[in-house]
């Protein structure tokens, strides 16, 4: 597994442990070896209790971190994947299905960066064209026309910047979703399972209840755009991801996201099966909250949500 840079520690005392474990070491007591493992669960806590905001994107990008057809093949207990936006062909960067998660039936819309070279330039890295937001329409349409709730997965660095999404309307697709999703007719969450950035995530997440994975961020810019924009520097962009209020405690204290999901320690990474029950219970008890409220009272809700977004503070001018 990829070690980040402030793991190099906890790497090295586990590799100490290992070694040692793995003589015949008449000097190693059982009861010596566990002080060293619980020294080493001290170390853990420790690092990862004292994450810099930039330490934190770097979990978030870690290149084991579950992609959203982990969750998808996790969660769902079957599904059939939809394809094309039925206008120019099918983008990879964004997978739609219709599925179950146990009995419940949903609607499953998602970003998808890959896990490895050929699946990331497949994939194109998680960066959707317009024919992507065209085909999440689609499927929204779909769990609209049979009422069946939507579950959208953000995960991408942004929107596709080449000429040629911006030929085909990249910004028309994502703005016609935004409006779609506003008065859609069917319960909606999102879940920010890694990089949630920019109109690219915003062009699948408007929903009734917004939830983040620990360890993703939320934001307009990437950290480095961010620096490279404010300070000319793209190596600042510890400071930028400190200044941009993007992870999911600050998010929530500024209300804009409604709940944050508990990670295992050091990231999702590190014991995924926990991520993915976590996250399938965050599903089904939402959508039973949801499921209850009439749908009329749910977009007025929706509405309201989108509307109160935002603090700032007000001062007198001399």
């Amino acid at each position: 597994m990829n070690v980040l840079s402030h793991e190099k520690e906890i790497a090295d005392y586990e590799k100490t442990i290992e070694d040692i474990k793995s003589k015949d070491n008449a000097l190693l007591s059982p009861k010596e070896a566990e002080k060293l493992e619980k020294k080493l669960e001290k170390l853990k806590k420790k690092v990862y209790s004292s994450l810099s905001p930039w330490e934190r994107v770097q979990i978030c990008r870690h290149q084991s971190r579950p992609r959203f057809l982990d969750y998808l093949n996790n969660i769902a207990t079957e599904y059939i994947e939809i394809f094309g936006d039925r206008t120019f062909q099918d983008d990879h960067a964004i997978v739609t299905a219709l599925g179950y998660i146990d009995d419940q039936k949903c609607i499953f819309i998602g970003q998808e960066k890959g896990n490895d070279t050929d699946s990331r330039l497949y994939r194109n890295f998680g960066m959707p064209q317009p024919e992507g937001y065209r085909k999440a329409l689609r499927a929204m349409k779909l769990g609209e026309k049979f009422s069946i709730p939507i579950i959208c997965f953000l995960d991408t660095p942004g929107a596709f910047p080449g000429l040629s999404a911006e030929e085909r309307g990249q910004g028309w697709a994502i703005a016609k979703n935004l409006i779609e999703m506003a008065g859609l007719k069917a319960p909606m969450l999102n879940i920010v399972i890694g990089e949630g950035c920019s109109g690219g995530a915003l062009g699948i997440g408007m929903g009734d209840d917004i939830a983040m994975l620990e360890h993703s961020y939320y934001s307009v810019i990437s950290p480095e755009g961010c620096a490279s924009i404010l300070w000319k520097d793209a190596s600042k962009n510890d400071r930028a991801a400190k200044a941009l209020k993007m992870q999911a405690e600050d998010l929530l204290k500024l209300e804009i996201i409604d709940e944050i999901i508990k990670e295992p320690l050091g990231g999702a990474h590190h014991k995924p099966e926990m991520v993915y029950n976590s996250v399938k219970e965050y599903i089904l008890r939402k959508l039973k909250d949801l499921k209850a409220v009439p749908m009329q009272t749910l977009l007025d809700n929706r509405y309201e949500k989108y509307r109160k977004m935002g603090k700032f503070k007000k001062t007198e001018s001399k």
